[in-house]
């Protein structure tokens, strides 16, 4: 039965911020407290996490536009704390990682409950845990519990989505191939790398290689071997630069084929994807034979510190020397940071559609936070603006269950997004 989503309306909330004495936390209330002062939103939110005095400490720094916040406590592993939570709430983003020790009791409440939920986790296999357990349910309730909504995977996966619609719009055919190119600049904060070892010593590590983890199984491409990663750089024609492996492609190219997967109908005419849709990711590192080295390098650097970090002894010593949960990078740093994401897509005839994301400030930490509070504001404020109708849900995709209405909210908050055709 489809959830009555009127009972939103009885909520004290309209979202809450998990994790939110976190260092990507911390960057979240900060920036809805920008917005509820610079621009008189009207939204009621509150701050949440396992250590009162904490949250408190968190608000008063954010200032005046954080005074009328709310303050929730509820530890990670406490169901009842959790419960009570997810039924005050419209919605709940997280940014408490790493997701896969500290979410999946959180998730489980919020789909009980009928409470939408975003995080920024990049732990695939997680991810596929929650499908399984968690998918059919959501989509009966019309729940929409929306992961990879930080820098993994939105700008892959609004990309993707973007030129696809695009292609369809403008020649009336199905995309046929997607690659993507990035180039950034930024630090990465301490618990992303916790994310990250605590991923790499689990046994769901190995998963990793599939790259239809989180595809429907009926959604499984002709040829799968043609869908594997790239390991080795390429001069590559169509960018007209050298490419490498992209170490966030293993991620965000997973997301993208789930969402080619939930916006390709069983039945109707408008198919963006293509049955056997092709989709991958490099890093970009420019033309001539400079550029060539250093892609090449840096591919060999990536191959080998996977094959590092799976042997417990590097993985500890990294663990050690790394900074800790609740730490990242500098003021100076984050505000200097950059990313460019630039995409080819292919029709079977042959036409281009190019597309362009972009955005100023560290993707792992300024970018990621406006993207996923945006994201959050989407189900929010906008909900019966979302794709699907109000009864949509399950476990979504930022293309699938946020598509049109985050891409105008990021346009307004000043990213780059932007497509060519020809």
């Amino acid at each position: 039965m489809a959830k009555d989503n009127t009972n939103m309306s009885n909520r004290k909330y309209d979202v809450i911020l998990y994790g939110a004495s976190g260092f990507v936390g911390r960057q979240t209330v900060d920036y809805f407290a920008k917005l509820v002062l610079d621009k008189q939103l009207t939204v009621n939110w509150a701050l949440a996490g396992r250590s009162k005095d904490k949250l408190e400490a968190v608000k008063t720094a954010a200032g005046q536009g954080a005074k009328k916040a709310g303050v929730v406590v509820a530890d990670a592993y406490d169901k009842v704390a959790l419960d009570k939570l997810a039924k005050s709430a419209k919605v709940v983003l997280s940014t408490a990682g790493p997701f896969a020790l500290y979410g999946s009791d959180l998730v489980e409440a919020c789909v009980k409950n009928g409470t939408h939920y975003v995080d920024i986790t990049g732990e695939t296999p997680w991810v596929h845990s929650l499908i399984q357990k968690h998918h059919e349910a959501a989509k009966k309730s019309g729940t929409r519990i929306i992961p990879f909504c930080g820098f993994d995977s939105i700008p892959s996966d609004l990309g993707a989505w973007l030129v696809a619609k695009t292609m369809f719009d403008t020649y009336g055919e199905p995309v046929e191939s997607i690659k993507a190119a990035f180039s950034m600049r930024g630090g990465v904060n301490g618990g992303t790398l916790a994310s990250m070892f605590n991923f790499m010593g689990s046994e769901q590590a190995g998963m990793l290689a599939d790259p239809f983890l989180l595809n429907p199984t009926t959604a499984i491409a002709i040829s799968p071997l043609n869908h594997k990663d790239p390991v080795a750089p390429v001069n590559d024609t169509d960018f007209e630069a050298w490419l490498g492996p992209f170490f966030m492609g293993p991620i965000n190219t997973r997301v993208v084929r789930r969402s080619a997967a939930l916006l390709t109908p069983a039945r109707g005419k408008v198919k963006l994807f293509s049955k056997d849709f092709h989709y991958q990711e490099y890093m970009r590192f420019g033309a001539g034979p400079f550029a060539g080295a250093v892609a090449t390098a840096f591919s060999v650097g990536i191959l080998g510190s996977q094959s590092a970090m799976k042997l417990s002894p590097l993985r500890n010593l990294a663990n050690k020397l790394a900074p800790g949960p609740g730490t990242g990078p500098s003021e100076a740093s984050m505000n200097g940071g950059s990313f460019r994401c630039e995409l080819i897509g292919k029709s079977a005839s042959g036409h281009i559609v190019r597309g362009r994301i972009a955005d100023k400030g560290d993707p792992g930490n300024r970018a990621t936070t406006k993207m996923v509070c945006e994201a959050a504001l989407c189900l929010a404020l906008q909900f019966d603006d979302l794709p699907g109708g109000s009864n949509y849900g399950g476990l979504l995709t930022p293309a699938s269950g946020l598509g049109e209405v985050l891409l105008a909210r990021l346009r307004a908050a000043g990213m780059t997004l932007e497509v060519e055709v020809g």
